[in-house]
């Protein structure tokens, strides 16, 4: 028999039988589907972390100034170390091997005002140099100038969040925006970024859209520290011409402040290439998991296909018997039973993907969870359903090829 004949009759079948077969392909669809969902929620999620530590630079090693209270902070001072400062940067760029730039910045919580509208923000002191070392880009305007630095102006940039809470949807550039007791005027507005979670240590819970960039220079001439013990700067930024070199350049670094502050552990060091790699191991286990789970609905709808497939030989067991009396070989009944199975898999995997590709998006556009929809996970997700038809569609059509011509055409 044919392999077109036996499609056609598997087709016939599937019409015959419209309410019978849907409840026997669920199991595939919903099976294909949450495969394709599942990895594509795994895949937005991989995305974003790609984005977010990109955001921080991925050949940058960063050292934050510790958070720690007053009476911490005045211990540490006691025992002769001053924090994190600009000869920090001085001598790490000077003596550590690879460094191309590194970034002081100083930090401020302040109240950001306008018109009749204010918000908390933290205000931001940095130099033009950042831009070489990390991934910040403004939606309006432009960014902070070495004119800018060099002349001490009071300009800044607004994060998203922050200039759409203060002017919502009014144009922010050239505004002037007063920050604790001094005005600003407005020269960009940066494009929206990633909210850091817990892996980022000391910049845990950062939401980035809620900062405000000034000048450094302005910052240490108009900015008071929040209390006499502070740092000089509350973070460095460092970039290296070779990522395979950070961990090595990291132990080194935190040797180097360890014996300039005085053995004082009053610092933290991120590395964002080690937190990412770390992060997409974490991912491809959780991704793993969740496939396995919605490949278990894949198995399930085999299941069922067996079951009505081994119901469809015992239902036609007379049929088998006539075309086995009249010529029909084991091979062409196998065939064709085969050819069902597998017909009804593919009918399920193709609506499994069209509506696995439908959740995706759809749970992309309802909820603030991003997905990426792959092509692999769609081959996948397919493959596995017809490779459930032909696996489980195996068995019965075995006893169909093996049922005896006699006694089947004999069977009522």
């Amino acid at each position: 028999m044919h392999y077109s004949e036996n499609i056609n009759i598997a087709r016939l079948g599937l019409i015959d039988h419209k309410f019978r077969s849907f409840l026997t392909m669920l199991g595939i669809i919903f099976g294909t589907a949450s495969v394709i969902a599942m990895v594509s929620i795994g895949e937005g999620a991989k995305k974003q972390a790609i984005s977010k530590y990109q955001d921080l630079g991925i050949s940058n090693i960063i050292i934050r100034d510790k958070n720690l209270s007053d009476t911490e902070l005045e211990e540490v001072r006691m025992k002769f170390s001053q924090g994190l400062s600009l000869k920090d940067a001085e001598v790490i760029r000077e003596i550590v091997p690879g460094v191309t730039e590194v970034a002081p910045q100083a930090e401020s919580k302040m109240e950001a005002k306008f018109a009749d509208k204010s918000s908390k923000a933290t205000v931001i002191g940095i130099t033009p140099s950042i831009l070489k070392i990390l991934n910040y880009q403004t939606d309006k305007g432009g960014f902070i100038t070495e004119d800018h630095y060099q002349r001490q102006l009071k300009v800044c940039i607004l994060g998203s969040a922050i200039a759409r809470e203060l002017f919502s949807y009014d144009n922010p550039i050239a505004q002037s925006v007063k920050l604790g007791d001094q005005w600003f005027e407005v020269v960009g507005v940066m494009q929206n970024k990633t909210l850091f979670t817990e892996t980022v240590g000391e910049l845990a819970a950062r939401d980035l859209n809620n900062d405000i960039y000034i000048p450094l220079s302005t910052f240490n001439k108009r900015i008071p520290r929040d209390n006499q013990f502070s740092s000089e700067v509350k973070q460095l930024t460092i970039k290296l011409d070779n990522s395979d070199r950070l961990v090595e350049s990291a132990a080194v670094i935190r040797s180097i402040l360890m014996r300039r502050h005085f053995s004082n552990d009053d610092f933290s060091i991120i590395v964002p290439y080690e937190l990412l790699k770390q992060e997409e191991k974490e991912r491809r286990i959780y991704n793993l998991l969740l496939a396995s789970i919605a490949a278990i609905s894949l198995i399930v709808g085999g299941i069922g296909i067996m079951n009505i497939m081994l119901a469809s030989v015992l239902e036609r067991t007379n049929e088998i018997g006539i075309r086995r009396a009249i010529g029909g070989r084991k091979s062409d009944i196998m065939s064709q039973f085969v050819t069902e199975a597998v017909v009804m898999s593919i009918s399920g995997g193709i609506i499994g993907v069209i509506l696995g590709i439908s959740f995706s998006l759809g749970i992309s556009l309802a909820t603030e969870v991003k997905t990426s929809i792959t092509l692999y996970s769609i081959i996948i997700a397919f493959g596995f359903s017809v490779l459930v038809g032909i696996t489980f569609g195996y068995l019965p059509a075995k006893k169909a090829a093996n049922l005896k011509p006699i006694e089947s055409i004999r069977h009522e």
